[in-house]
This record gives C-alpha cells, sequence and structure tokens, in this order.
C-alpha cells in the first residue's frame, strides 16, 4: 500500500488519536471525513483496534475492505468472483481501481439454480460487464463455488470478493465462502463490504441497481474535460496540422441580431485570424425576420437559409433541421455547433469543444456544459435554471439510456463531432435533436465515443415556462421514437403529436391546440445531394465509422468485397480474400458504401490503412499528446516529433475521481 501512496494521484494526509477505544475514535472519525473505502489489514489492524469481524461488518461506517496479504508491486491479473449480490458492484470497483487493464470476473451459480433466479441480482452488472471491453470474463456452473475460484486464483495475484449479504452470526465468520478463501487462496485476498445498510437481503434485479455507476463513474473521469485544458490555442493548431484535418463552426441563427456579430466578430479574430484553428464560419439562419443574416454578411461569413436547402425535401422549421442542413454546406472534417445568443461569449466555447476530438480518435462526439445563471429582470441569479434537462431529458435519460446519466447537460446547444460520425447520424427537426444525436452516437459508436467539456458560465436569455413545456413534449417524443427502434413496435401516433395548452382570458379557461412534432431526418450520407458533393471526400478515406455501425447490425456476417453493392446485399465474393479483417480493402475503392462486419480499421493497401484523424497517442506531439497518454494511464514516450513533451496542468482530483452528479447537476441548453 505504501508503493501506491506514493503515486501523484494519492493524496494523504496524517492524524493521530490516542484512545482506550481506538475503533469508536476511528468509526467517528470515519463518518466525520467519509472516505470511499476503508483498507484494514487482516487480522494485525482488527486487533490493533479492539474490534472483532462481527462488530466491523455489522455496521461498517463506510465501504470497507479487509486484506490477507501484500501487493508487493502491481498487480498483473486480479480476479473479482461476481454473482450479483450486494458487494458485486464494490468488488469490481476495488479490481479496476487496482488494476484497469488487468481485471477478470468470474460468475458462478449453482447447477440446480433456477436460471431466472440467478441471472436476475446479476443482470445490471451483466449490463455493465459488457461495456467494459478490457475486463475478462468467465462464466461457471458448479456446485463447489469455493473450488472453482481457488483454482482460478492460480492465475491471479490478488482476489476481490464480497463478503456474506446474510447477517453474520459468528464474531469471526465474514461468510463461508470468503472465511474459506482467505485460508486455502494462495495469492492476496482482499474481502469488501458495502457501508451502506441494506433494509432486507433480496436476490431479484435490484441486487444490481447501482452496478451502473461504475460504467458511468469510469467515464466520467476518463471523458470529462475542462475548457482550460485547451487553452494552448497552437498546440490545438498543431495537433489539427499533424492529424490532416479541417474544422468548420457552423452557427444557427434565428432573429439573433443582438448577439450574433460580436459571436462571429470573436471567433474569426480569435480562432482563425490570431491562430488557424478554423478553417470556415458559416451562419445557417432559420429565416431571420431581424437583421441576422445582414449582419452576418458584413461581418464576411457565407449565410445560408435552411428553409432554401434541399427544397425537394420539404421545408421544415426548427434548430435541428439548421444543423442536419449545416453537413450539406460545411466542408471540415470536424463539425462545431454554437448557439449565437450567448452574451459572454469568448473562445473557449469553440476550442473547448475541438480540443477533446483532437486528442482523442475515438470520441466522435463532446458536449458543453456550463454554468447557466439565469436572467429575471435585470438582475442575474446564479443557481437556477436547466430545468427541463433536470426535469425531463436527464430523467428520461436515467430511466432509459442510464449509460449517459453522467452526461451533465444533454441539452446543451454548445457541441461538435466528426463528420463521418455525425453524416450517419440520425437528426430530430426540432428541440429534440440535441437528445436524439447523443443517443444515436452512443447506440453506435458506444459510450466511450462521447465526451463532454466545462465550459465554464453561459449567460443568455430565459425562455417563458410555455415554451420549456413545448420543448419538454418534443424531447419525450424523441425518446419515445428511439425506444420504438430498440423495440421494435410503435408506441406514438401522429394524432398524439399535437399538445393541448391550458389557457387563460377574461372570459375563462380554454383549450388551445398546437402541433410540436418530432420529425426525423435521415442521415445526410443517404441524401444523394450530399454525397453527390462529397464523392471524394468519402473515396478517400476508409469506411471506419460504416464498419463499427455494420459490426453491431450484422455481426457474424461474412461479408463479401466485388459483388457488395450499394444496397448492403452480398452478390459475390471477394476474390483476393482480403475482405475478412479489413475495413476497406482495394476492391471496394469504387463503393463506398459497403459496410462490413468486422469493424476493423487496417487494410493491405497502405494507402487506406488509418483514418486520417486517427493519430495514436504515441503520435500526438506537444503537451495535449501527454495529456491523452495520461488519461488512458499508459506509459508516457519521452519525445515526439523531436518536441520535449510537458505536463499538462490540470488539477488531479479532476482526472481521477469522478463525483457523482445525482440530480444536482446544472442543466443546459433551454
Amino acid at each position: 500500500m505504501r508503493n501506491y501512496g506514493r503515486e501523484e494521484k494519492i493524496v494523504s494526509k496524517s492524524k493521530v488519536i490516542v484512545s482506550h477505544e481506538p475503533w469508536n475514535e476511528l468509526s467517528n472519525l470515519l463518518q466525520q471525513e467519509q472516505p470511499d473505502l476503508l483498507l484494514l489489514e487482516f487480522d494485525s489492524h482488527l486487533k490493533a483496534l479492539h474490534v472483532n469481524v462481527n462488530d466491523l461488518l455489522t455496521r461498517p461506517p463506510c465501504d470497507v475492505a479487509l486484506m490477507r496479504g501484500k501487493i508487493s508491486s502491481k498487480p498483473r491479473q486480479v480476479l473479482v468472483p461476481v454473482r450479483g449480490g450486494p458487494h458485486a458492484e464494490l468488488a469490481l470497483r476495488v479490481g479496476l481501481g487496482l488494476h484497469p487493464k488487468g481485471v477478470a470476473t468470474l460468475h458462478i451459480r449453482r447447477a440446480d439454480d433456477p436460471e431466472t433466479n440467478i441471472d436476475a441480482p446479476f443482470k445490471g452488472l451483466d449490463r455493465v460487464l459488457k461495456q467494459l471491453p478490457e475486463v475478462q470474463k468467465q462464466f461457471e456452473v458448479t456446485d463447489d463455488a469455493v473450488q472453482v475460484i481457488l483454482e482460478n486464483t492460480k492465475k491471479a495475484d490478488v482476489i476481490i470478493l464480497g463478503t456474506t449479504s446474510q447477517p453474520v452470526t459468528s464474531s469471526i465468520s465474514m461468510g463461508p465462502v470468503a472465511d474459506r478463501i482467505l485460508r486455502e487462496a494462495p495469492c492476496t485476498v482482499i474481502a469488501v463490504k458495502r457501508g451502506r445498510p441494506f433494509p432486507q437481503v433480496v436476490y431479484d434485479e435490484s441486487a444490481g441497481v447501482e452496478a451502473i455507476s461504475i460504467l458511468v463513474d469510469k467515464w466520467f473521469a476518463e471523458n470529462t474535460f475542462h475548457a482550460d485544458e485547451f487553452s494552448q490555442l497552437r498546440e490545438l493548431v498543431e495537433l489539427k496540422r499533424h492529424q490532416g484535418v479541417t474544422i468548420s463552426l457552423a452557427l444557427p441563427a434565428l432573429n439573433e441580431e443582438e448577439t450574433v456579430g460580436k459571436v462571429i466578430r470573436t471567433m474569426k479574430k480569435e480562432l482563425m485570424q490570431r491562430v488557424p484553428l478554423l478553417d470556415e464560419i458559416v451562419l445557417i439562419d432559420s429565416n431571420s425576420a431581424d437583421g441576422t443574416r445582414e449582419i452576418a454578411e458584413k461581418e464576411g461569413v457565407p449565410v445560408y437559409i435552411h428553409q432554401h436547402l434541399l427544397e425537394r425535401l420539404g421545408a421544415r422549421d426548427g434548430k435541428g433541421e439548421a444543423l442536419w442542413k449545416s453537413l450539406l454546406v460545411t466542408k471540415g472534417d470536424i463539425i462545431v455547433w454554437i448557439d449565437t445568443d450567448i452574451v459572454n461569449i469568448h473562445p473557449r466555447f469553440v476550442y473547448g469543444i475541438i480540443g477533446p476530438l483532437l486528442v482523442n480518435p475515438q470520441i466522435q462526439l463532446v458536449k458543453g456544459f456550463y454554468r447557466r445563471p439565469p436572467r429575471v429582470g435585470q438582475k442575474m441569479q446564479a443557481g437556477g435554471g436547466g430545468r427541463v434537462t433536470e426535469l425531463t431529458a436527464r430523467p428520461l435519460l436515467n430511466l432509459f439510456y442510464p449509460e449517459l446519466s453522467g452526461v451533465v447537460q444533454p441539452l446543451s446547444g454548445e457541441y461538435g463531432g466528426r463528420r463521418e460520425a455525425l453524416e450517419r447520424a440520425t437528426f430530430y427537426s426540432g428541440y429534440g435533436v440535441e437528445t436524439g444525436l447523443l443517443i444515436d452516437i452512443y447506440e453506435k459508436f458506444g459510450l466511450q465515443s462521447i465526451a463532454q467539456v466545462d465550459l465554464l458560465e453561459r449567460i443568455h436569455h430565459n425562455q417563458h415556462l410555455e415554451a420549456l413545456g413545448k420543448m419538454s413534449f418534443a424531447i419525450i417524443q424523441t425518446v419515445m421514437r428511439k425506444l420504438e427502434t430498440r423495440f421494435g413496435r410503435a408506441v406514438l401516433e401522429d394524432v398524439n403529436r399535437s399538445m393541448k395548452l391550458i389557457r387563460h382570458d377574461s372570459k375563462g379557461y380554454f383549450l388551445d391546440v398546437e402541433q410540436i412534432a418530432e420529425y426525423e431526418r435521415p442521415p445526410m450520407i443517404e441524401v444523394p445531394e450530399y454525397r453527390n458533393a462529397n464523392d471524394d471526400r468519402i473515396l478517400a478515406r476508409p469506411s471506419w465509422a460504416d464498419g463499427l455501425e455494420r459490426k453491431r447490425q450484422v455481426a457474424g456476417t461474412v461479408a463479401s468485397c466485388a459483388g457488395f453493392e450499394r444496397n448492403g446485399t452480398q452478390t459475390g465474393a471477394c476474390p483476393a480474400g482480403e475482405i475478412e479483417g479489413h475495413a476497406l480493402c482495394r476492391h471496394l475503392r469504387e463503393r463506398p458504401s459497403a459496410l462490413l462486419p468486422d469493424g476493423g480499421t487496417a487494410c493491405r493497401d497502405p494507402g487506406l490503412d488509418r483514418h486520417p484523424g486517427a493519430a495514436s497517442a504515441r503520435d500526438q506531439p506537444g503537451r495535449l499528446g501527454r495529456h491523452v497518454r495520461r488519461r488512458n494511464r499508459g506509459a508516457l514516450s519521452a519525445r515526439t516529433r523531436g518536441t520535449e513533451e510537458k505536463s499538462i496542468s490540470r488539477p488531479r482530483a479532476e482526472r481521477r475521481v469522478a463525483p457523482r452528479c445525482g440530480g444536482a447537476c446544472a442543466g443546459g441548453g433551454e
């Protein structure tokens, strides 16, 4: 433990207590400090504290881990037996904390156990494990669980298991399984018990209700950034040049003449003239009735009215429609959107979004979040805002997409992503665009493809309550549509897309019906006008994103090559036998829409073997490259491109600790 204590990420402090009742004094201290975990050596610490196992585990002051043996160096293999009991989440957390890349889980059930009974408590944990590819999974059916565990300990350096969930009756027992493992295991053993009390011991799905926090906390710690991390703009420009990517800023607007000019001037001056981070800025106007377009034209940026683009598909109102059509009129490999009603505009609203996309090629979408003090009259009221986020969006995501529950402000209007991902996403035309896009990117590319960045404070004008009600109605429709796709059955009917508003005038109350329908736009890459305008771009790049998407759709299918048509039908086999294991071989140059099931990125054609933005961490120059490797907990090389690497100044607590948002996170986007 001293070896771990010497690491920079560990903060230590000393406190001396002299007492005839050391355990009582320590318990009081723990209740004040509220640590995440109390680690005690078995059984020397118990003797020194004058406490037995029964007293310690019956009412633990916090999460407790009892360790037998020593960890002299970083363990190569950590074994975590998990059946889905109440302490399984804690055992897995401790294992990932010791060695994130070396954990193996062992799920055991008895041969005579009804499958439904054993699967229910494991269901929550199983969902999490499926999204942790770095964790090895093993399943066993046996009547002698202890023997199977002991056999597997021969390959492990450390074993971590939960204590019994039943009431402890013996003063020296942690449960029959833990007792025997402690006596007979040849490696270090850590037995854990959760500090929060259980109202009763049940073996149903509620046993795994908190398991999702393992995944979400891990994502929060690794994929949450701060805008200040990317304030060295010349380093971002070097990363951009090194990866050979271009960046577009698209500004959606509707009657924003008061603020749009300052937004454009700020971004042009700081991110185009001072440093060449942005390659273009375009305004996507929604047919403003004020001087928004004239101001933008005066500032020298291209202006498009989204209702006049792709007119054959019909004109729809809504911000989502503008964002979708912005893909048609921008050229960048990375596209950033920010709202044009920001009063306290600052370049961080853009470079904060760009930064994670440049330092981590796995990230496809970056969401901004911020503090949003609303304006009440002429005064700013700090700490409020985000009503639709907290009352509608986040509860829905927690209920149906709990993996996304760590996204602080899913409705924020400041976000961006890689074109290859965005052009394959479904866009909703109205208020549901942010929610739909977030869910779509998660479903196609996984949780690790999403990041978020703290943009500090955003000041804007709040909307009135009726407008927020309409926004909530649209967001609920969006989530329902996504669930219909997931479960393959329709729930909503078009007749229910109208909102019945209760109004009041001098004559009394009356009902006003307003249609608020969230309609989908197909992935832009399916639109012929877009494909015709981007043929060179599509043909020149590997179908990397296609491979990931197709992998989820037709896993296990053997793809063909020469006969693989645009509609996905297989009419022939690859004559060279090169298709399997490759995202785009030379035989598919003329068929850019062919989607492969394996999702690989390598190809025997050296000109196609890498995504242009997929520079690995070891290739990243300068301070930001080092930052990527720190996040991924990998070893750091000393030099890249002849430049000495520097450390990035980010508070360690923000790097390593994943705070739980619960329901207290500030809302955004409305």
